[in-house]
């Protein structure tokens, strides 16, 4: 045997007990390198994990201007559940409070009775809705209710809804703020 490799073992061939020490300590800290090194990586996946969270957020509740003067759009789309709808609020009201606007469309038609989920209490949140944007002093207008929505808005334990204006599509929503603002579209004669 080379010199080197004699020093590490004892007499009997064995390695000694300061080595084994050794060992357990490097495999000790290569253990704790790693289980850090996990932590960092789901800290970043958390951290992505928020940020598409939030994408999700802005792309199924989009905030989209109207033809109608002081008017926004909000088509909602992808499954619903109290937490989801409790931002969907938060966002209507933070939109509504920093512009200038006196009126909002809020459109059901591409949420079906699967994106419902687990909201029960599916007439609560749209009661709510209403309340706080009208407490605002804003108008607020559903458009898409399917019928399978409407028995779930109904069955889902809310008495009154009230000062709901609803209207089957975004069209005739329209139609209704025009006739109301007297705005009046005109072809220009070019």
């Amino acid at each position: 045997m080379p010199k080197k490799e004699k020093q590490f073992l004892l007499g009997n061939g064995n390695i000694g007990d300061k080595n084994i020490n050794n060992l357990a300590g490097f495999k000790m800290t290569n253990e704790q390198k790693q289980i850090e090194q996990l932590q960092m990586e789901i800290s970043e996946l958390k951290s992505r994990l928020e940020e598409s969270e939030k994408l999700i957020m802005d792309i199924s509740a989009p905030i989209i201007p109207s033809i109608v003067p002081e008017t926004i759009l909000i088509p909602i789309t992808g499954k619903l559940s109290p937490e989801r709808f409790e931002k969907i609020i938060t966002k209507i009201l933070d939109v509504s409070y920093g512009e200038d606007i006196n009126t909002i469309i809020v459109d059901f038609s591409a949420i079906s009775q699967k994106e419902i989920g687990e909201i029960d209490i599916l007439g609560t949140y749209i009661d709510n809705m209403a309340k706080a944007v009208g407490l605002m002093g804003i108008e607020i207008l559903f458009v898409g209710f399917t019928p399978a929505l409407t028995q779930i808005i109904i069955n889902s334990g809310v008495k009154e809804i009230h000062g709901v204006k609803s209207f089957l599509t975004f069209r005739t929503a329209l139609q209704y703020l025009m006739k109301e603002k007297e705005i009046k579209f005109q072809k220009i004669d070019e």
